[in-house]
């Protein structure tokens, strides 16, 4: 399946400042697959070593950390000699074997003319953990769930990607090219970004097929949880984990310690937050009161919501059924638009925004998002039906005079004045601006 994140793999590739390149992302996000195709087509040699299948591999590291003795034990354990021109090696699952991501470091100062990657499930966390990590002696990035864009790739439909990048967000494209967008995204809710369940629904047009592999891939992150976590952290994780779906389905999606465990305290759950969080498997919208720049510095980082990286899993885990594809609005307004919010923070979180805000006022007006660029903050109201109401945005546009505010919801492409309506498939575009 066609990534976008395969040309920022060509602009490493052909960098004259090439440092070993760390792939973080969750597991089954499709990072192996993406590394692999890039291997094999733009490298005449390809060495791919994965740690977690095979732990032996970390005694080529054993020794000393080297890159002229971990070459030649490599070179050994293959059978055949390993050359820096036109080679790519990629050590895989690295979070099972801290010398390995610790020699990044001696290959960026003593031996930059190789080609490395590295990659790993829960590399974010084991980052946190390393004592010797390289710091600035590697190039990260960071891998996603396939975005709504990659999906409709995945399904033949480059004419409307292209429809959709090159469209004037003031102006309404056709309507039945904008139903058969509408169309699509109701069945990507459903299936979300991971690459297996899009590959399995593609051949095989199983909804439930799709839907077993989801929870397979539920069933691994909780194994995740008790091979990674500190024992004491195990039950809090899936407490944290298990609470997200219920805290959005909520109307008010502020998370609260109280829908985990009953009187429990920031105390108790803050660390596990966070490691979800380093773990990519949620995402995090923090509460600004105050929207000045950087919105960071204004944040109140005690108050914030929890998205899930991916709408199919969510969907997974709430047990929502298949009929609703096939609704008029029904995924849309399920569990309070929980799908939508969750949606579009993911969208942005993959389009390059690491950190998610939100607005609200003491009238407890709210607008769902906050975007900055190019020195501008963009609000952003998130709606799953087809109202017109805009009182949240008002609220804020009359207090902070924007120059423009935006909806996304299911209409089509329409702008009146200051306000702009964005279709839910098209939310990428807001991180152009």
């Amino acid at each position: 399946m066609k990534r976008e994140l395969y040309n920022n793999l060509l602009e490493w590739k052909n960098s004259r400042k090439r440092k070993p390149l760390l792939l973080q992302g969750t597991r089954q996000v499709g990072k192996t697959f993406l590394v692999n195709e890039f291997g094999r087509n733009e490298y005449s040699d390809y060495v791919y070593l994965n740690f977690e299948q095979s732990p032996d591999l970390q005694n080529l590291f054993a020794a000393e950390l080297k890159p002229e003795n971990i070459i030649t034990n490599i070179s050994l354990y293959l059978g055949r000699r390993i050359s820096a021109e036109g080679t790519l090696l990629f050590f895989d699952e690295i979070q099972t074997a801290p010398e390995v991501l610790t020699s990044l470091k001696y290959f960026y100062e003593q031996a930059p003319q190789y080609h490395i990657i590295a990659a790993g499930s829960l590399l974010g966390v084991s980052i946190g953990k390393s004592s010797s990590f390289p710091v600035g002696k590697v190039h990260f990035l960071s891998m996603y769930p396939m975005t709504f864009i990659e999906y409709l790739s995945a399904f033949g439909e480059e004419l409307l990607v292209e429809t959709i990048k090159k469209v004037d967000p003031s102006r309404p494209i056709p309507d039945v090219l904008h139903e058969k967008l509408i169309r699509h995204f109701k069945l990507y809710l459903f299936l979300g970004g991971m690459p297996e369940v899009l590959q399995d629904y593609l051949e095989n047009k199983d909804i439930s097929s799709a839907r077993r592999i989801q929870k397979e891939i539920l069933e691994a992150y909780q194994r995740d949880f008790s091979k990674y976590t500190a024992n004491t952290q195990v039950i809090k994780t899936s407490e944290i984990w298990r609470s997200v779906p219920r805290q959005l389905s909520r109307e008010n999606k502020k998370f609260k310690y109280g829908e985990v465990r009953r009187n429990a305290r920031a105390a108790t759950f803050g660390s596990t937050i966070e490691w979800l969080k380093n773990a990519g498997l949620i995402n995090l919208a923090y509460n600004v009161a105050t929207p000045k720049l950087p919105l960071s510095a204004y944040a109140d980082y005690l108050k914030f919501k929890i998205y899930l990286h991916d709408t199919g899993l969510l969907g997974a885990l709430l047990k929502i059924s298949s009929n609703l594809i096939v609704a008029p609005t029904g995924i849309f307004s399920e569990f309070n638009g929980a799908f939508i919010e969750n949606f579009v923070a993911q969208e942005l979180t993959a389009y390059g925004n690491t950190e998610l805000f939100y607005w609200t006022s003491k009238s407890y007006a709210e607008v769902d998002f906050l975007l900055s660029a190019q020195g501008k903050i963009i609000p952003l109201e998130v709606k799953s039906g087809s109202s017109r109401k805009l009182k949240s945005l008002r609220s804020y546009a009359e207090k902070y005079k924007p120059e423009t505010v935006y909806r996304a919801s299911p209409r089509n492409f329409s702008k009146s004045g200051d306000f702009v309506n964005i279709p839910l498939y098209a939310v990428f575009k807001l991180t152009n601006l």
